[in-house]
């Protein structure tokens, strides 16, 4: 019933400590972007760097262990099941029969031994019952290894950015991306207030959504004994329940927000963060801009491979 509350997933944690707390948003918005785009077409060795890379900025982010432990386990544990699911997926296509000349017919040629086959595991004899073997090739691998390392990445990726980052930080950097498209008429300050009030709105669900459940494991409710026809519409009570209470708590919070700026939308630049001018985050802007030009180069160079 607490899991919700004890991985904080996507959830902003206030706090000083942490080089990735005083980090520009929009380097933060722009490195959350590499760990998203750059795994596509990419190689084993490139998306298992990135997976290396991540862990190496969580652990030496300063971040406090409390909020990092549960969520990176959770992870882990979630891209290890993926990648086994994948695993054993049939991937090797049975290729049809050609009439070819033997490789002896063929003078100096030269003939690859082995298989593809990585594991096979023989099913138990039982009996009349004949069960097909299990075989992971290489390919299977291949997918496994793509599978769990492209969640891993992107999940954990997007969740350094949600947790160091203020709601308020990230409207204003989508702004700030999305500037030049005012040129076209486009309401992005709504956009951006938009973008605020779902930010605010994940932990209201989450919040919700764990009072819900609390309610139902109290009462202590026999479903068993109602049946199938009353266990459904308990369901549906509890989900109508949900949507009512999320959509009332939506409305609080945008009327909140709308009564700080006298009944108007919020303007981006009210957010603008007022730490960009410090000489210690000014370098520490540069060394990550440097970083992730460098790590554009090393895509494009090895990231196929």
């Amino acid at each position: 019933m607490e899991f919700l509350r004890n991985v904080p997933i996507g959830q902003y944690v206030s706090g000083e400590s942490g080089w990735l707390r005083s980090l520009d948003p929009r380097l933060k918005f722009a490195w959350a972007l590499m760990f998203l785009i750059s795994p596509v077409l990419a190689g084993l060795p490139w998306r298992i760097g990135l997976v290396i890379l991540l862990l190496i900025i969580t652990f030496l982010g300063s971040l406090p262990i409390r909020i990092i432990w549960r969520p990176l386990a959770f992870l882990i544990t979630l891209s290890c099941v993926f990648g086994l699911l994948a695993i054993f997926l049939p991937t090797s296509e049975t290729s049809s029969e050609l009439t070819v000349r033997f490789p002896q017919e063929i003078p100096n040629a030269i003939t690859l031994e082995g298989s593809w086959e990585l594991i096979r595991i023989n099913p138990l004899n039982l009996g009349p019952v004949s069960l097909s073997p299990l075989v992971i090739d290489r390919r299977s691998a291949e997918l496994a290894i793509k599978t769990s390392t492209l969640i891993f990445t992107v999940v954990h990726s997007i969740n350094l950015m949600l947790i160091t980052t203020s709601p308020e930080d990230l409207m204003w950097t989508l702004r700030w991306y999305l500037n030049p498209l005012a040129v076209f008429g486009l309401p992005l300050d709504r956009f951006s207030f938009q973008l605020l009030l779902t930010l605010r709105f994940i932990p209201l669900v989450q919040e919700e959504l764990q009072n819900l459940i609390r309610s139902v494991i109290i009462r202590s409710i026999n479903f068993k004994q109602l049946g199938f026809k009353k266990t459904i519409g308990i369901a549906l009570t509890v989900g109508e329940r949900l949507l009512t209470n999320i959509l009332l708590r939506a409305e609080q919070g945008a009327d909140s927000l709308l009564i700080r700026n006298g009944g108007f939308i919020l303007s981006p630049e009210l957010f603008k963060p007022k730490r960009l001018i410090n000489s210690k985050i000014l370098l520490l802007n540069f060394l990550a801009a440097t970083a992730l030009f460098m790590m554009f180069i090393l895509r494009v160079k090895f990231g196929s491979l």
